[in-house]
């Protein structure tokens, strides 16, 4: 027990450990905001402008620095910025005809001097396509060799042991990152756009259209403002919305009738009264291009939350209802 007891005593503070290598990095990140120049925006300004004429950006690298490429392809490619993962290696035994004219390059090298680099950055250089580099060394054969480098800080890798990478891929990622987000800021690509291209899961939910949940037609439950409520009524429990909606002479949805409603207004005359005395005037409604979070978001208002709403058009006519089931249904609340 004792020597068990001196073991455990010996072990390394895996907190302290873990809480170094996150300053060294975040110092690093900070180095390498403060280092952004014109040669930023020169790169961002080449890749926006391939992308712009229907080019792609092919983005490569080798060993940690590829795991990297793969994750800022995927980034760029669900915002907007087509883009692939081309493998250096592979690219030199028939890989490289997957790059054609009017694609732009972005390679990625710590060192700047990864061999198997040398034969894609030939291919741009003979067929004229910009060469983007991240590398971490101000002079190297690729830093030389591109239309523009970007040059990542000199900070030290957190591992103490070895160079293995760390700090290094840390700054390719987040360079990686501001490059996408300013590709996808100058292309306008907006959240609403998000939706394309993650159709599935949570997000994908959330980023649906009110107009692909809602109900319309036939399940609508609309009575005129002159109809008895006892006829109102009729149509508020066959479409089990808990709700029912009052037009006007014009078709437009003057209000709604709710359980709320019908509790504040029984009587022994409830039943013959018009729809019109009963409803709450001026309901909340929502238009079907809105999103769907944002549908959610309105639902549970604190100061009044509800659980169904009147989708309405820009004429006012009522085209659809969304209830809260169908946001749950569709898995975004």
């Amino acid at each position: 027990m004792n020597a068990l007891n001196d073991t455990n005593h010996n072990q390394p503070d895996d907190l302290a450990v873990a809480r170094n290598v996150l300053r060294i990095e975040a110092e690093a990140l900070q180095s390498l905001s403060a280092s952004l120049n014109g040669a930023f925006v020169e790169a961002v300004g080449l890749l926006a402008e391939a992308s712009a004429a229907g080019g792609r950006i092919v983005i490569s690298g080798m060993g940690k620095s590829g795991h990297i490429a793969r994750k800022i392809a995927a980034t760029m490619a669900s915002t907007g910025t087509p883009a692939l993962f081309v493998h250096p290696a592979e690219a030199s035994h028939g890989d490289l005809g997957m790059i054609v004219q009017g694609d732009a390059v972005l390679a990625i090298s710590n060192s700047g001097e990864t061999a198997e680099l040398a034969d894609l950055v030939a291919h741009t250089r003979r067929f004229g396509l910009k060469l983007v580099a991240i590398v971490g060394r101000e002079i190297s054969t690729l830093g030389d060799a591109a239309d523009v480098a970007l040059i990542l800080p000199n900070a030290p890798e957190a591992s103490p042991v070895g160079p293995a990478p760390t700090t290094s891929t840390t700054m390719q990622l987040a360079l990686g990152d501001a490059i996408a987000v300013a590709l996808l800021t100058r292309h306008g690509f907006e959240s609403a756009d998000f939706r394309m291209f993650h159709p599935g899961g949570k997000l994908g939910a959330k980023l649906r259209r009110v107009r692909e949940l809602m109900h319309s037609g036939e399940e609508l439950p609309l009575v005129d403002e002159k109809v008895s409520m006892r006829d109102a009524l009729l149509t508020m429990t066959a479409r089990r919305f808990g709700c029912v909606g009052v037009t006007d002479a014009a078709g437009t949805l003057a209000g709604v009738v709710t359980d709320g409603d019908l509790r504040r207004a029984m009587g022994p005359d409830l039943l013959d009264r018009h729809a019109a005395d009963v409803m709450t005037h001026s309901p909340r409604t929502i238009a079907p291009e809105t999103l769907a979070a944002e549908a959610l978001r309105i639902m549970n208002a604190p100061e009044r939350p509800v659980t169904a709403l009147f989708v309405v058009g820009a004429d006012g006519l009522p085209v659809g209802i969304l209830h809260i089931h169908d946001l749950l249904r569709a898995g975004v609340a």
